[in-house]
């Protein structure tokens, strides 16, 4: 299907018809009649044009609105990770046991590959952080070095977690180091 311009009649086996609101990168908005507002990618084989508005025209290129919507889902998507962190080989396929002071309660297990995984999430979100602080056009100088604190003091705490890594380079590192 050829990209489609604001203001056609779509058909859909489900929502009945609609109309093209916004035209994304890879979506369209919809508003069908009996589905309200919807979300569907542009490849969707279920999408029948009913009416092409005569002033329609084809679309050209990406507005700045567009390049930063697909910039933020690729940062959000890879969490500004700039390398693959990898975990200690003795961990693989490994469990998290957690037992509760209660022997009435049961213990939870989990992969140890999952909670690796949430582990460099938090250091990489911690990293973002310390970026929009550092980059921070109403901060002052005094205020990022205090809000930069924390962080490091939060570097700091995460340490117990760096037996979990396979390479030393990817540690959290606290203050005395």
């Amino acid at each position: 299907m050829n990209e489609l311009a604001v203001g056609t009649r779509v058909s859909h086996p489900v929502y009945g018809e609609g109309i093209i609101a916004r035209s994304h990168l890879t979506i369209y908005e919809i508003f069908f009649e009996r589905g309200g507002k919807s979300e569907m990618s542009k490849y969707n084989p279920d999408l029948d044009v009913v009416e092409v508005p005569a002033d329609s025209e084809p679309r050209t290129g990406l507005s700045l609105e567009e390049i930063e919507e697909v910039i933020t889902f690729v940062m959000d998507k890879y969490q500004g990770i700039t390398h693959t962190v990898k975990m200690a080989e003795k961990w693989k396929d490994g469990t998290l046991e957690m037992k509760p002071g209660n022997p009435d309660l049961q213990s939870k297990e989990i992969p140890i590959d999952g909670f690796f995984h949430k582990i460099v999430m938090l250091r990489d979100r911690l990293r973002v952080l310390e970026q929009n602080i550092n980059s921070h056009s109403k901060l002052d100088d005094e205020d990022k070095v205090h809000l930069q604190q924390y962080i490091t003091r939060a570097y700091g705490s995460l340490t117990t977690f760096n037996v979990l890594f396979a390479d030393k380079n990817d540690y959290f590192k606290g203050q005395g180091k």
